[in-house]
C-alpha cells in the first residue's frame, strides 16, 4: 500500500473521530447553539468534507487508481436506477420509523442523538436551505471517501476480497462517528455494511449517494418537530410529578 493511502486511512481512523468527538463535546457545552452557530457549523463542515474528498482524489489519479474502481462509474444505469431508489425507500422508511420512535420516547437520556439534533439541524426555511447543501455534500464527500476510496483500499490490501472490504470500510465509517455514542456507532457500522454491499454489487456509488442523501435531509427537516414534541412531553411528565 503506498504511504499516502495509509496516512489516509490512518487520519480516517484516528484524526477523524477524535476531532468529531472533540467538536461535539463543544457543541454539547453549549446551553444552546444561535443560528450563527449552526451556520458556521454547516460552513466548516461543507469547506472540510469538500477539501477531504478532493486531496483523496489527488492522490488516487496520482496513482492512477481507474475511477470504477472508486465506484465513479456506472456499469448498469437501469440496474442502478432501480436500486438507488429501492435502497433510498428502505433507507427512508427506516428514518421515517425512527423519527416516530423518537416522537413516542419520553426518556431521550439513553443517547446523545436527540440533543445533538436539537442543536445542529436548521430551524427555518434559509438555514434549511443552508442544511441542504450540508447533506449533499455529506452524501458526496462520505460515500467517495468511505466507500468508494476506503473500501478499494482496504480490499485490495486485504486480500482482494469483497467481504473484507464492505466489513472493513463499515468499521472505519462506524469509527468515524464514535461522537454518536454506542448506539450510533452500531447503527452506523450496520448501514455502512449495506451501503458498502450495494456499493460491491452495481460497483457503483450512485445508489449509496442518493441514500445516504435521503436519511440525512428526511432526519434534518423533519426531526426538529418530533424534537420538539418529545421535548414538550418530557416537560408535561416532570411537571405531573410536582
Amino acid at each position: 500500500m503506498p504511504w499516502d493511502f495509509a496516512l489516509i486511512l490512518l487520519s480516517l481512523a484516528l484524526a477523524v473521530p477524535f476531532l468529531g468527538r472533540h467538536r461535539i463535546r463543544q457543541l454539547m457545552r453549549m446551553p444552546e447553539t444561535t443560528k450563527a452557530d449552526r451556520l458556521a457549523l454547516y460552513r466548516s463542515t461543507i469547506v472540510f468534507q469538500w477539501a477531504a474528498a478532493a486531496v483523496i482524489f489527488w492522490r488516487a489519479a496520482a496513482h492512477r487508481v481507474p475511477a470504477a474502481s472508486l465506484g465513479l462509474a456506472i456499469p448498469n444505469p437501469r440496474a442502478v436506477l432501480v436500486i438507488s431508489i429501492l435502497l433510498a425507500a428502505l433507507i427512508l422508511a427506516n428514518q421515517l420509523a425512527s423519527l416516530r420512535r423518537l416522537a413516542l420516547e419520553r426518556d431521550e437520556s439513553r443517547t446523545i442523538l436527540p440533543e445533538i439534533a436539537r442543536k445542529l439541524f436548521p430551524q427555518d426555511p434559509s438555514e434549511r436551505v443552508r442544511f441542504f447543501g450540508v447533506v449533499l455534500t455529506v452524501a458526496v464527500c462520505e460515500e467517495f471517501i468511505f466507500r468508494g476510496f476506503a473500501q478499494h483500499v482496504l480490499e485490495a490490501a486485504l486480500g482482494g476480497r469483497a467481504l473484507i472490504g464492505i466489513l472493513s470500510s463499515a468499521a472505519l465509517f462506524a469509527v468515524a462517528h464514535l461522537y454518536q455514542g454506542r448506539h450510533g456507532l452500531i447503527a452506523t457500522f450496520i448501514v455502512g455494511v449495506l451501503f458498502a454491499s450495494v456499493r460491491s454489487w452495481t460497483g457503483s456509488l450512485i445508489a449509496p449517494m442518493v441514500a445516504h442523501f435521503t436519511a440525512d435531509l428526511a432526519a434534518g427537516f423533519l426531526a426538529p418537530s418530533r424534537l420538539a414534541l418529545t421535548h414538550a412531553r418530557s416537560e408535561e411528565s416532570e411537571g405531573s410529578r410536582h
